[in-house]
């Protein structure tokens, strides 16, 4: 389903503001009130899918080619260097996703926790430059990510790819201080310099800080927009309801912004393209076929 089966003749230019509010303005965009619980999961599913359609091109989101993904708590730990953070109740610690945007639905809150908030990649890079100038050119060098066992076969088990980049007055920055640091597991990658702790630890420092950090309340039926170039987000640690059908769950998009901002072609670490967008972020796909499970390919756990 692209944008031209989802017509909105009312709200497509209030998305198309939206997408420039993202694009050339705060970074960030909260919708409220959308009504999840009487649309159900799939309407709502297919609701938000068009939405995203209309603000950009979705991209993958795990190498399994989960262009629509939902983040509930399977039970892994951040530990696990197979473990991505929409599949843990654990603490996200503030970092930006693999794609231009990141778009979050909540269908059902958590009974406690999950608070959410943004920082702005601006603010961060003056304050260090303002508080420790020494080590602001480390934020221009290449660091190793960990794709998390998703690497496609011959490809390496980590991309590289610098951690900020300038293009006229526009910043772009991107940081996952957990996937830098789990790919020190691999000897061939360079090992962290004390001076690059620094680093992420006043980053951590600052983004978690009351003078910069917003907390956003997130709850059924919020829809969450925010440009990973321009904002930092985090996610508090959470406890769920015993019921699997109260249980928290979040739908994810990863959108690729028709009019996003120039890049340079190693930002992402990964040479792939993202529908017409080339080279716009998102896990390579694996070109693997799943065993369809023993709930069929339209029961609850089915997929193929």
């Amino acid at each position: 389903m692209t944008a031209d089966d989802f017509p909105l003749p009312t709200l497509a230019g209030e998305l198309a503001r939206l997408a420039d509010v993202l694009e050339n303005g705060r970074g960030f965009v909260l919708v409220q009130g959308i009504s999840v619980e009487r649309y159900g999961r799939a309407a709502a599913s297919t609701i938000f899918w068009g939405l995203g359609q209309h603000l950009g091109v979705p991209v993958s989101q795990n190498a399994a080619v989960h262009m629509l993904g939902h983040a509930r708590d399977t039970g892994a730990t951040l530990a696990d260097p197979a473990t991505r953070g929409y599949q843990t109740r654990a603490r996200l610690p503030f970092h930006t996703d693999a794609s231009d945007v990141l778009g979050l639905l909540c269908l059902r809150a958590a009974r406690t926790g999950a608070r959410t908030a943004v920082v702005s990649s601006a603010a961060l890079h003056n304050a260090v430059l303002a508080r420790r100038p020494d080590l602001v050119e480390r934020l221009y060098r290449t660091y190793s990510l960990d794709r998390r066992e998703e690497q496609s076969r011959g490809e390496l088990p980590y991309s590289a790819a610098p951690f900020a980049y300038w293009k006229g007055e526009q910043l772009s920055m991107r940081y996952n201080r957990c996937y830098v640091e789990s790919t020190q597991r691999f000897s061939d990658v360079p090992r962290l310099e004390p001076a690059d702790v620094e680093l992420f630890d006043l980053i951590d420092e600052l983004a978690e800080s009351r003078e910069f950090r917003l907390d956003i309340d997130f709850g059924a039926g919020d829809l969450l927009l925010l440009n990973n170039h321009a904002v930092l987000h985090s996610r508090t640690e959470y406890e769920d309801f015993a019921a699997p059908e109260l249980k928290r769950h979040v739908l994810r998009l990863w959108p690729a912004l028709r009019q996003g901002r120039d890049l340079p072609p190693g930002f992402w670490g990964n040479p792939h393209s993202a529908g017409d967008r080339p080279g716009r972020g998102g896990i390579t796909p694996r070109n693997v076929i799943a065993k369809q499970s023993p709930a069929g390919p339209c029961g609850s756990r089915g997929q193929w």
